[in-house]
Formats: structure tokens, C-alpha cells, sequence
């Protein structure tokens, strides 16, 4: 009755010593910032809302255009389907040393002749030796009682978990990088528009001022200078029409496939956001959630886990081989009474002299965790820097697009006055001229502030965690 208590203990025991790992205790790293964001971008900051990384981009993003962009680009993206397959890899891997875990079991059969001389036999005359065996059984399996394979098990753990992350960066970091190529592409089309609609003006002005100096009501110095006008819009929409056409090829590579006409833009859009104002909140809550600081906390666990693996190194190594079989000398009688056969043989190897080999491996450990935690330490860092960046400009950005529209505004009003003034003799060409220009230089940055404003936004998005990212078909999750 005893027997089965004793064996119960026995168990137990093995299992908490095949359990424990001498790997430290991890303490996560305190963050290297800053408890609230600096002041002068704290703008917005407190404001109620869902936060950025629990905001799916189908909830941020209003266009339906872009929308069914994104998609396409998840499904076709040729570095998202590389992340996708670096997790599978790091699956394997983990499954791979997971496996050390268990006996290798397998099943091993032989069948050997042999001729005996009669110089070698013990009776004087030759002979032959048949031996037929069939075993099943493992080889070398290491008993782990001081943690090396669950540490180094938990380590292949971790480095998966990363790879995890780190795709979910690769698809935010898509999403918004998409984006920000379809916003490009739609204001360089602006841009495009607006050089040939100041080339027709400024032609239809130089061939006013032609007929005007063949009256002698113009100079020659008015031709000139509405030539320049002309040639300066006309080398504009050149240069436009090429970077309208680098701007597609850029998105088709971001895409992955080729695009439908019917989701390139046609305008920059006044809102791509169905949101106006993200609430940023608080940094350690909002870095928590940013998946790769998450990937460089798993990869600084996993180099925790391997100090635990060169620590064990130091201690005895205990393995077992263990077989259980028949044999025989004629195959026909293989499985007869008589002809079972067994192998117990464990083994234990303690390592007394490596020449340091085992000391310079638990230092290599050890420096791979401070190299780990100063990575992430850095990311926590630089995410911060990217959240107050993006915070700044969006406080004044608003203010930006207010001024810039007020300016446009005063230039198509002194252009006006200008025409009026040129037609009645009062100022000279040059003066219109000056006019022109200011009013095209306005009605460009306005175009260029609208496009800082909404990618603003979705920099913003990004830098806070976004977002909330679902199983994807594309995506390999």
C-alpha cells in the first residue's frame, strides 16, 4: 500500500526539478521617460475617447477608397507575407526545442552475418554468426533537472512572441505608410492641376500682353516677364506630371499588386480620418501597448532565459538510453519465448575542466541581457519622441491651415486689385506678376499644409499603438 504514495512523491518530485530553470527573476526595466508628455505638446492629451491601439484602422480610415487600398495591400504586401513567414519559422523553431523536452522514442531493427574463422573459434572449427534483433527504446535523453532545455525552451518561446510583434508593427507601420503614399499622390495631382491651370492663365495673359506690345500699349520687358510666368508653370506641371507618375509606382510596391484605377484619389480629401483629435494618454500606458516595444521586451525575456541555460551548463548532465526488444539467431524465431532482450544505461557527465569555455558563455549570456535591455530601453525612447513629436505638430497644425487659408484669401484679393490696376495702366506687369506669384505660392502650401495635417493624423495613430489589428488572410495571423 506504501508503494503508491512513495511513487507519487517521486513523480512530484522529478517534475518540480525538471520545472525549475536557474534563470533570474525578470524585472522589467524602469522606462527611461518621462511620466507625462512634455509639456508645450501636451495638447489633447487628457481628452476622452478610445485609445489609438484599441482603434482598428477600418474604425480610423473614412475613405472608401483607401479602406479597400488596405486591404489589397494586406493581402499582397511582399514585407508583411516576409513577417507572416518569420513567424512560422519561429513557430517551428520553438517546436523544435520543445521537443528536447520529451524521449526521442524509436524502433530499430538489424539482421548481421558473420563468418568466424578456426583460428578465432573456440572449438577449432569455423563457423557462421547470424544475429536478428528488433528494439524499441530512446537514446541520450537528458534529464533536465537544472533547467538548461526549459530555459533555452523558454527562450525559443519568447523570440516567437517577438516575431509575433514585430508583424504587428509590419502592419501598422503598412497601413499608415499606404496611407501617407495615397495622401502624396493626391496632393501632387493638386499640384499637377494647379500648374496647368496657371499655365492656360498665364498663356492667355501672354497672348494679351503680345497684342498689347504689337499696339505699343505693352514693352517689351512685359513680353519677357509674362514669358518667364509662362515657361516657370509650364516646367512646374512637367515636374509634377513626373512625380504624380513616381508617386503611383511608389504605392503600387507599398501595395504589392497592381492598383484599380477606381481606388487612385483624385483630390486630396478634407478629412481621411473619421477622427479629428486622438487622445494621447498617459506614456507608460500608451508604450505598453505599442507592439515593438513588446517585441524588445520578449526578446530582452529571452535573453533572461538564456543566462538561466548557461548557468545550468555548470552542472551535471544527466542523460538515459533505454531499450527493450527481441533477438535471436534465426528470424524465425525473433518473437519466441526466451528471445526478449533489455538496455538500461544512464549516464552522467559533470564538467570539471573547459578551459573557461563555460564561464565566457555565462558572460556572453549576461552581456546579450544588457545589450537587450539598453534595445529596449531605446524603443521605449524613441516611441516617446515619436508620440511628442507628432503631438506638437498637431497642436498647431490646425492654426497652420487657418493662416494659410487667410493667406490665400489676401493673395487672390491683391491679385485681383493687381489685374484691375495692369488693365487700367495704373501698375506695371511686374506688379501683377509679383501677384501671380504670391497667389500660386499660397494656393501650394495651402495644398501642402492639408497634406502635413492629415498625415499628422495618421503619424499620430501609428505612434500611439495603433491599432487593433484583426486576423488577416493576407497577414498569415
Amino acid at each position: 500500500m506504501t508503494r503508491y504514495p512513495l511513487k507519487a512523491a517521486t513523480l512530484a518530485t522529478a517534475t518540480l526539478l525538471a520545472a525549475c530553470t536557474m534563470a533570474p527573476v525578470y524585472q522589467r526595466p524602469a522606462a527611461p521617460v518621462g511620466s507625462a508628455w512634455p509639456t508645450a505638446t501636451a495638447s489633447g492629451s487628457e481628452q476622452a475617447g478610445e485609445p489609438a491601439a484599441q482603434l482598428a484602422w477600418q474604425q480610423f480610415i473614412a475613405d472608401e477608397r483607401l479602406c479597400r487600398l488596405l486591404t489589397l495591400a494586406l493581402d499582397n504586401n511582399r514585407d508583411l507575407r516576409v513577417a507572416a513567414l518569420n513567424i512560422e519559422k519561429a513557430r517551428a523553431e520553438y517546436r523544435i526545442q520543445g521537443a528536447e523536452l520529451f524521449p526521442a522514442i524509436g524502433v530499430s531493427g538489424s539482421n548481421s552475418n558473420s563468418r568466424v574463422s578456426a583460428d578465432l573459434s573456440a572449438t577449432g572449427s569455423s563457423y557462421i554468426s547470424r544475429s536478428v534483433s528488433a528494439n524499441v527504446g530512446f537514446s541520450a535523453y537528458e534529464l533536465d533537472f537544472f533547467g538548461r532545455l526549459r530555459s533555452l525552451n523558454a527562450s525559443a518561446l519568447e523570440s516567437f512572441l517577438a516575431t509575433i510583434e514585430t508583424q504587428r508593427t509590419t502592419q501598422i507601420s503598412l497601413v499608415a505608410e499606404v496611407s501617407s503614399a495615397w495622401l502624396t499622390l493626391a496632393a501632387d495631382q493638386e499640384r499637377l492641376r494647379l500648374a496647368q491651370d496657371t499655365y492656360r492663365s498665364r498663356q492667355e495673359s501672354h497672348e494679351l500682353i503680345a497684342r498689347r506690345a504689337e499696339l505699343g500699349v505693352a514693352s517689351q520687358l512685359d513680353l519677357a516677364q509674362a514669358s518667364t510666368g509662362v515657361e516657370t508653370a509650364r516646367a512646374d506641371m512637367a515636374g509634377y506630371s513626373s512625380q504624380t507618375a513616381r508617386d503611383r509606382n511608389a504605392l503600387s510596391v507599398l501595395v504589392g499588386t497592381e492598383i484599380p484605377a477606381d481606388l487612385l484619389p483624385t483630390a486630396l480629401p478634407e478629412q481621411v480620418s473619421s477622427i479629428r483629435d486622438l487622445p494621447a494618454g498617459i506614456p507608460s500606458q500608451v508604450l505598453q501597448q505599442r507592439p515593438d516595444i513588446l517585441a524588445a521586451e520578449h526578446r530582452l525575456k529571452g535573453a533572461n532565459a538564456n543566462i538561466g541555460a548557461a548557468r545550468a551548463a555548470f552542472f551535471p548532465n544527466i542523460s538515459l538510453t533505454a531499450s527493450v526488444g527481441s533477438a535471436s539467431d534465426q528470424l524465425s524465431g525473433l518473437f519466441e519465448s526466451g528471445t526478449r532482450v533489455w538496455g538500461f544505461a544512464p549516464q552522467v557527465n559533470l564538467p570539471i575542466f573547459s578551459g573557461g569555455r563555460l564561464l565566457a558563455g555565462l558572460k556572453s549570456a549576461r552581456v546579450e541581457r544588457e545589450i537587450a535591455t539598453a534595445q529596449y530601453e531605446k524603443a521605449i525612447q524613441s516611441a516617446f519622441r515619436e508620440v511628442a513629436d507628432a503631438l506638437a505638430d498637431h497642436a498647431t497644425l490646425d492654426e497652420q491651415l487657418r493662416a494659410r487659408q487667410d493667406l490665400l484669401s489676401a493673395s487672390q484679393d491683391s491679385f485681383r486689385l493687381s489685374e484691375a490696376r495692369f488693365s487700367k495702366g495704373v501698375d506695371s506687369y511686374l506688379t501683377l506678376l509679383d501677384a501671380q506669384r504670391s497667389l500660386y505660392g499660397a494656393q501650394q502650401a495651402l495644398i501642402a499644409t492639408r497634406l502635413s495635417r492629415e498625415n499628422n493624423l495618421i503619424t499620430l495613430y501609428k505612434a500611439l499603438g495603433g491599432g487593433a489589428l484583426p486576423a488577416h488572410g493576407g497577414s498569415g495571423s
